[in-house]
């Protein structure tokens, strides 16, 4: 059992039976049953969402003045400059 807060107070067996009877006595909030827990789906995940798979992360120096100019034009410059790259190599295939 994990550590309590000092003064954290924990119901007696009898107390616990009493207060699991009423939960399962309550039509509306019934227990899932072990088929209904394994369909469960977390609603989001933590941390940063997955990558496509289809790129690969690099190190590149640009220009000081390239990277003020995309950057100016806000949040998403990576992907412009990624665009602009893919349409410089579709042009030069």
């Amino acid at each position: 059992m994990p550590k309590l807060k000092a003064g954290t107070i924990l119901p007696t067996p009898a107390e616990d039976a009493a207060i699991t009877a009423a939960a399962l006595a309550d039509t509306d909030a019934q227990p899932f049953t072990d088929a209904e827990w394994e369909q469960v789906k977390p609603l989001a995940r933590r941390g940063r969402p997955l990558g496509s798979g289809s790129k690969a992360q690099v190190t590149l120096r640009l220009d000081v003045e390239v990277l003020e100019k995309f950057k100016a034009s806000g949040d998403g410059w990576q992907t412009r400059i990624n665009e602009a790259l893919k349409s410089w190599v579709r042009t030069h295939a």
